[in-house]
Order: C-alpha cells, then structure tokens, then sequence
C-alpha cells in the first residue's frame, strides 16, 4: 500500500466516522465558533464557512486572511456537494488515479478546487447537507482542522 493508499483510506474512514444525528443553525454556530476558538488559540489566517442546503449559517475571517479565501471555500464546497465526498478526498483519489478534474467531468476547473479544507455534513440515514470549510491553510491543514473540530463537536 502506497502513501497515497493509506491517505485516501484514512480520509474515507473519517468520512464513515463523522456522521451528524442532526444539524441545525444553533448546531452551525457552534461548530464554527470552535472552529474560530481553534484558529485564534494557534493564531491561524483561516477563514471558516459553513452552510446547510446552500444557505450560509456562519462565516468568519480571522486575521491574515483575504478575499481570495472566500472564492477557495467557494471552489471547494462545488467539489463537495458534486461529489458527496469532502474535497480533500477527492483530490486524493484524483491525484492516486493520476487524473484532475477537467472537461471529461463537465467541470470547468477553475470553478473547482479539489484540496483540503470542505467536509460534508453528512446526517445518519439522510446523506450529505451541508458543508464545514477552511481555507487558509496548506490543504492538509486545513482538512485536519475540520475534522479535529467536528471530532469535537460531535464528541460533545
């Protein structure tokens, strides 16, 4: 099994793992207020969004952050909610099959980004929706963020 292999398999089994019973506004502002709490304590350049159904529920931008931020969270979160995977997954499996997205997929790649940093809120017996973003960070850093604090949360 090849570094790539163990990654890919490490992400899908987070993905098995972090399964929301529910989520609501209240549930949105939490989460992102951990996620900030986090950012601040390591003094982090995040930016962090998250939304339901396509509806923005929390968004922060802490400091070292810029505008180009939010159009990474807006690449990745189209990742996520074409695929139903979190866009780190994506872009690993991708990079695994020696492939990117591209035309073949009816994607216009910059409209995409399939990095680190967009988690599905997957909700037990519903399925994906919403996502939990990060963009700041290498892709990998932002990824692990998100997971930490959804490990978190749903800890409890």
């Amino acid at each position: 099994m090849t570094d790539l292999d163990a990654l890919v398999a490490e992400l899908e089994d987070q993905e098995q793992r972090l399964r929301f019973a529910r989520f609501d506004n209240d549930d949105a502002w939490r989460l992102g207020s951990l996620i900030v709490s986090l950012g601040r304590e390591r003094n982090l350049p995040i930016t962090v969004d998250i939304r339901r159904n396509g509806h923005q529920l929390f968004h922060a931008a802490l400091p070292g952050t810029a505008p180009d931020n939010d159009r990474w969270i807006e690449r990745k979160i189209r990742v996520v909610e074409r695929f139903n995977a979190a866009s780190y997954l994506v872009g690993r499996r991708l990079a695994r099959a020696g492939r990117t997205l591209g035309p073949d997929e009816g994607i216009v790649p910059a409209d995409y980004a399939p990095h680190g940093g967009s988690f599905p809120v997957r909700i037990t017996d519903v399925g994906v929706v919403g996502t939990v973003t990060v963009s700041g960070l290498p892709q990998g850093d932002d990824h692990a963020l998100v997971v930490e604090a959804i490990e978190q949360f749903l800890a409890g």
